[in-house]
């Protein structure tokens, strides 16, 4: 039987990262984020919400550690895991957690103006600026005069 294990999630960041290093030197870096739900309880009038474990490994851990802290949106892609160990009581604990294989930043031009206002550094590749459109050529395509002549 085929299986699936696929998480994608956009939410904001509960704390600052937490990065540590494996005994063999490998950055690992913890942190939650909380996720709106989509339906809000209408009785109560709040939105309800889920605060989701991460857990990211190397380079993207130390990414999220750098560029991210407490109240920032973050993009998640990773698989859903579970593990177990036994507590210093000896009572059998269990861990539900994301382990991220892409961490990316998320942002719209209200959080872009907003985080330039307030100090934030942001960076946006000039391959993604705002698209420009010249109106004075056709570009190659003939102007129809009504729909009534469409083919379809």
């Amino acid at each position: 039987m085929a299986s699936f294990n696929k998480v994608i999630l956009i939410g904001n960041m509960t704390a600052d990262p937490e990065l540590k290093q494996t005994t063999s030197g490998t950055s690992v870096c913890s942190f939650s984020i909380a996720v709106n739900r989509r339906f809000a309880k209408a009785e109560q009038g709040q939105q309800s919400v889920d605060f989701i474990n991460i857990v990211t490994w190397r380079q993207s851990a130390e990414f999220v550690s750098r560029y991210f802290k407490k109240g920032n949106p973050i993009l998640v892609c990773g698989q859903l895991q579970t593990r177990s160990w036994t507590d210093n009581q000896g009572q059998k604990r269990y861990a539900t957690e994301v382990v991220a294989d892409e961490v990316s930043f998320v942002s719209s031009a209200a959080g872009s103006a907003n985080g330039a206002a307030q100090g934030g550094n942001t960076y946006t590749p000039e391959a993604y600026g705002n698209p420009t459109f010249n109106n004075t050529a056709s570009g190659g395509f003939e102007e129809l005069p009504s729909d009534d002549s469409l083919p379809f």
